[in-house]
């Protein structure tokens, strides 16, 4: 069983697209749209383009591990869709993490806990 909701079907997805709030750097795009629930739902892209089916689902995995290790400290109500660019396709776990936590610093949507800087 997943550890987190996600979005399941092209309307959800498309909704999320359509807000056109958006960040990208140089591994992921991270596109948000507010959602009025108390959780977070997730989706993740991986294009063709990113290379055969292994190395998609292996990017896929990673965006899902990060997000889920790191779900405590990124605030509530957000449907987001992160985009993997073709650049995501050889990096490792930390790569990945790094983008993704970048991402969400941009938007302000991490959570500063005690005793953190």
């Amino acid at each position: 069983m997943s550890n987190f909701i996600t979005l399941k079907n092209s309307r959800e997805f498309g909704s999320v697209y359509n807000t056109k709030d958006s960040v990208a750097n140089k591994y992921l795009v991270m596109y948000l749209r507010a959602n009025s629930l108390e959780y977070n739902r997730l989706g993740i892209s991986v294009s063709k383009k990113v290379g055969n089916s292994v190395v998609r689902h292996r990017v896929t995995r990673l965006i899902r591990e990060a997000y889920r290790l790191n779900k405590d400290c990124i605030c509530s109500g957000y449907d987001i869709v992160f985009v993997a660019r073709v650049t995501a396709k050889d990096k490792g776990y930390h790569e990945i993490e790094s983008a993704m936590m970048h991402l969400f610093r941009l938007k302000k949507l991490t959570i500063v806990r005690d005793g953190e800087n």
